[in-house]
């Protein structure tokens, strides 16, 4: 009997080329299987492909934890939410407290508006590993979203000793204090010299109280100030609602004394909005009523950069005839807490939100005149709940056409949060 050659040969052929490919995926090795299965999911964007892959990995190797957490990020990324709570929770069943498996679960739930059982997958972590950085920022943020504003803000002063130059927590930080005090009273007194302008100093001083609510903190402030030899009072009503994680507003009104030195109605309000790499953006207006009603619209841009808070500002008030302008760096260095930091601000133009200048808004229009200022400050906190301020500036401020004259302020204050 004889046996043909070729077919055979093709036969054999055919079951080599196509068993290549099985034997060779399974020749790779699990970290091998978990490297292709990064690359399907990060650099081709190919989810249903790293989840074959990482399954096989895990074939190899069931008890790699790395790889099933991965497995339930992609299952996250997917939106197969049951499937991904699997994975983690197998992994911490195996791993009590393992703190990525513990970050991947938490933020899981958090993000699915879970965030009281995710402040508890948090918790159990920082049990293990009571110094993560990644841990403490998420449960800052669960606190934050369960309002509880009070043990979010320790969670951030602790953060900030572990590691001082978080640009993140700085930034969560300052996000939460504009919302959480729930009590919070204040005074304080600035004096004001000229050279020129002025035989007579000014003095101004202010008490505040601030209450939290639901919806975030709203300050109730008297302003007091005594110039040109006579006396005024300004009564203000400010709010920082919180609309989400990302956003929240700033709501001011005023009003004053008749024939006071203080604008007769003021109102204010800003839209802000936490940005990713701990950029936040700012954009509102002011309305000042003297005689008449003077508009000025501002914009913001601030940064955290390791100790560093930076912020650049203008404010821009249109008229009939031209647009004055004014702008400002406002830098701080913060050495310890959130209270605790040194400031620096360099400006041109008149601040309306400045009660010593923005007299200068008043119909006249001197407050388009040229002005160059530079200010310091220091604030520390004793006990976290008390906090003490001291600022000095000084102002080189054209107050005539072609007439310059200097002004010098130094302020001090204190705030209790009870």
């Amino acid at each position: 009997m004889k046996i043909k050659i070729a077919p055979l040969l093709i036969f054999f052929l055919m079951i080599s080329i196509y068993s290549c490919p099985i034997m060779a995926q399974e020749e790779l090795t699990t970290d091998e299987l978990f490297t292709a299965a990064r690359t399907a999911a990060f650099d081709e964007d190919d989810y249903p492909k790293a989840i074959k892959l990482t399954k096989l990995a895990l074939e190899k190797s069931p008890a790699y934890a790395d790889v099933r957490i991965f497995l339930g990020r992609l299952y996250t990324w997917s939106d197969k939410n049951a499937e991904a709570r699997k994975a983690f929770q197998q992994v911490l069943e195996e791993n009590p407290g393992h703190e990525d498996a513990s970050l991947a679960y938490a933020s899981l739930e958090y993000w699915n508006d879970n965030s009281k059982k995710a402040l508890e997958i948090v918790n159990n972590g920082l049990e293990k590993h009571s110094r993560s950085e990644d841990l403490l920022l998420l449960k800052a943020r669960l606190e934050k979203d369960l309002q509880m504003y009070s043990e979010a803000g320790k969670t951030v002063d602790r953060l900030l000793k572990i590691n001082p130059k978080l640009s993140q927590a700085r930034s969560l930080g300052e996000s939460i204090r504009n919302v959480s005090s729930r009590n919070q009273v204040g005074v304080d007194y600035e004096y004001v010299y000229f050279d020129n302008r002025f035989d007579d100093p000014w003095h101004l001083a202010s008490v505040d109280f601030s209450r939290s609510t639901k919806i975030g903190s709203v300050i109730g402030r008297v302003n007091y100030a005594n110039r040109f030899q006579s006396n005024g009072t300004q009564f203000n009503i400010d709010a920082y609602p919180s609309i989400s994680d990302t956003f929240y507003a700033y709501l001011s009104g005023g009003i004053a004394s008749s024939g006071s030195i203080f604008p007769e109605y003021r109102a204010g309000a800003s839209l802000f909005a936490n940005l990713p790499a701990a950029f936040e953006g700012e954009v509102g207006f002011r309305m000042l009523s003297f005689d008449e009603k003077t508009w000025i619209y501002t914009a913001s841009v601030g940064k955290y950069i390791s100790n560093f808070w930076l912020n650049a500002r203008t404010f821009i008030t249109p008229d009939n005839d031209n647009v004055s302008h004014s702008y400002s760096l406002n830098i701080r260095y913060y050495i310890a807490g959130a209270n605790d930091f040194l400031s620096l601000s360099v400006g041109t133009g008149v601040d309306p939100d400045d009660n010593a200048n923005n007299i200068l808004y008043a119909g006249d229009e001197t407050y388009k005149l040229r002005s160059n200022n530079i200010s310091l400050g220091y604030r520390v906190s004793i006990k976290s709940t008390n906090v003490f301020f001291v600022n000095a500036s000084l102002e080189d401020q054209e107050y005539a056409p072609e007439t310059r004259g200097n002004q010098f302020s130094v302020g001090v204050g204190y705030f209790k949060r009870f």
